[in-house]
């Protein structure tokens, strides 16, 4: 369904996706024939990504590939399919460099699943993935704010996003994915701490590295008077 090239239209209008996401060495994981790669001329800082798919290895483990090794680390539509996604979603973070960023886009289980698990849309989905609720219809549901607090200390939450933009509501079931605009599914981006913000109990302004004071107000245009 090309779930990445869709998500491209949308992220060109928020700059952090240039300036900050996808900025440096990245992975694609799960990528097929749909890499974000594909687009690296919309997003100038982007370097090289690797396609990790099936033949590469099992996405739940990233064996052969370092902790600390990419500057950004993207997947889309890929955790429901793994047999652990606690366990998938902690190697993709330990292959993250600190200071670095992970994307990862997953289908909501309302819009997308709509009430019928094992999943009548894709028999290989083994999970179903909602934001946060009280009560699912699907015994096989995770709640995202619980699922992120396993990645330990250093992940930062940037964003959790139902992505029902381009959604309708009031369709008769059926997989709207299908269509060239509807994505059904939720955005996840996730900041690796360096070790000192974990130190210091947030990410702090830098400290002073000899910048004067008419040095500062050249700067910034603000005097500290």
């Amino acid at each position: 369904m090309r779930e990445s090239s869709k998500a491209m239209v949308r992220r060109l209008y928020d700059q952090r996706f240039a300036t900050r996401y996808f900025v440096g060495e990245g992975i694609d994981i799960g990528a097929g024939n749909d890499s974000i790669s594909l687009y690296r001329e919309l997003f100038p800082s982007m370097g090289g990504v690797r396609a990790w798919d099936m033949p590469d290895g099992d996405a739940q483990y990233m064996e052969g590939i370092a902790d600390e090794s990419y500057d950004f680390v993207h997947s889309s539509h890929c955790l429901e399919h793994m047999v652990d996604p606690s366990v998938a979603l902690k190697n993709w973070f330990r292959i993250l460099k600190p200071g670095g960023y992970l994307i990862c886009v997953i289908p909501d289980e309302d819009l997308y699943e709509q009430g019928t698990f094992p999943s009548s849309f894709n028999p290989d989905h083994k999970w179903t993935f909602t934001t946060w609720k009280p009560s699912s219809w699907s015994n096989y549901s995770i709640n995202l704010f619980d699922l992120i607090p396993t990645l330990g200390g250093s992940a930062q939450t940037l964003r959790i996003e139902l992505l029902d933009a381009t959604y309708h509501y009031g369709l008769p079931r059926f997989d709207q994915t299908l269509t060239p605009m509807g994505e059904s599914a939720i955005e996840l981006i996730i900041r690796k701490r360096h070790p000192q913000e974990l130190e210091e109990g947030g990410r702090l302004p830098p400290k002073d590295k000899g910048l004067t004071q008419k040095g500062f107000t050249l700067l910034t245009g603000i005097s500290l008077k």
